[in-house]
């Protein structure tokens, strides 16, 4: 993900990962759309069949969002610390504008979803579902206007939807958690000890630390926690810097760097998309219109819609209007009105917390409507402005 560049910095290579991000965001709008195609085909019983045979403790959908989304997870983690500490998040000046922005378009998608669902007990448990922006979908979105889109707003939404990721993972930790067993989160924190260890003595061979890594997986699941949280630990104990005093050129060769470039393909072209086909598919069969005007289809559907793009915009207008901040470079209004519309696409993250929100599954196939239809909405009418404006030379 990283290499040395001029004045012996390293810095992420952005084109690189907004590139991958891009590419794996047209596979999953692709994958999507064809969990739904298969969900109301003649082979829709047999892959909700599917999902639900048992392969040794867990059911396949288990294996797939406890298992495979812990490496998506590790990857996120890696991504964050890195952006945190020595990339495009790595001063406050360079924090501010994307974080506020990150904190308005968490904050009121909330309050849409909790003011359609105020009054239902069983709903409300999934007012985080519309909080979350999908990063490989947003960028996929955007990567398809070229430069018609400054790169300044590129990385402003891909730092904005990093910043979103860790809000999620805090949100999961926080209110997603079951009953814990204390025994197991006292041995998870003995490996995270020993993890710490690792760091702290510069070890730099990957595979102690993805050893530990796996242990800590199955200790937080048995502790009650999410075990994808697992993979988020792992990924902040992994020593960013090569040796102590090293030129920092020599930084590209950390075990940090070293994992984050050999997950990011894996993880966009296979752990997503896989993830996407196991819990997008979602069957119309018997779906009246009523469901669309359902309160908790409604509330998530808006709530990415509307919601981001208040939170978002208006958070960017409130900090450019105070002059705490500026527009990214070159970019008007106009199209950071286009990008926070682009912000209400949430998909991974988005069904993750409604799978964790909800076990009943006519609940869940209503998460799903309002995710696909907010989602949609959001990145037709954010391509449709975006289409608009010139290109850049």
């Amino acid at each position: 993900m990283s290499v040395p560049i001029a004045k012996g910095r390293i810095q992420s290579t952005l084109r690189q990962f907004l590139d991958n991000e891009a590419s794996g965001g047209i596979v999953l709008m692709a994958i999507a759309v064809i969990a739904v195609i298969i969900a109301n085909s003649p082979f829709a019983k047999a892959y909700f069949h599917l999902l639900h045979v048992a392969i040794g403790p867990l059911s396949l959908q288990h294996w797939i969002n406890d298992g495979l989304m812990s490496l998506f997870f590790l990857l996120v983690g890696l991504e964050i610390k890195r952006e945190i500490l020595d990339g495009q998040l790595s001063s406050w000046s360079r924090r501010i504008l994307p974080g506020a922005a990150a904190a308005g378009g968490m904050l009121f998608p909330a309050l849409f979803y909790t003011y359609f669902n105020l009054g239902n007990a069983a709903a409300i448990r999934g007012w985080a579902i519309p909080t979350a922006t999908d990063i490989a979908f947003a960028l996929g979105v955007i990567s398809l206007f070229g430069n018609r889109v400054p790169a300044s707003l590129k990385i402003f939404l891909a730092a904005l939807a990093i910043i979103d990721d860790l809000g999620a993972v805090i949100v999961i930790a926080l209110f997603y958690t079951a009953d814990l067993n204390f025994i197991a989160l006292a041995a998870a924190t003995l490996v995270v000890g020993n993890l710490v260890i690792l760091n702290c003595m510069r070890v730099k061979i990957l595979w102690p630390y993805l050893a530990l890594g796996a242990l800590l997986w199955v200790l937080v699941y048995a502790s009650g926690i999410h075990a994808t949280l697992a993979g988020v630990i792992l990924a902040l104990t992994i020593p960013l810097k090569s040796t102590p005093g090293a030129p920092e050129a020599s930084h590209a060769e950390s075990p940090l760097h070293k994992l984050e470039h050999r997950l990011h393909k894996p993880v966009a072209f296979m752990i997503i998309p896989i993830f996407g086909l196991a819990n997008a598919g979602v069957s119309f069969s018997g779906v009246s219109a009523s469901v669309f005007l359902d309160h908790l289809t409604l509330g998530i559907a808006l709530g990415l819609f509307l919601g981001k793009l208040v939170g978002v915009l208006g958070t960017v207008a409130l900090l450019v209007k105070l002059k705490l901040a500026d527009l990214p470079a070159k970019a008007g209004w106009g199209q950071m009105t286009g990008v926070a519309l682009l912000c209400g696409i949430g998909f991974t993250m988005s069904l993750f917390i409604g799978l964790l929100a909800f076990d009943d599954p006519t609940l869940q196939d209503r998460v799903k409507i309002g995710i696909l239809a907010g989602s949609i909405a959001s990145g037709v009418m954010g391509s449709a402005l975006l289409a608009t404006f010139k290109r850049y030379p």
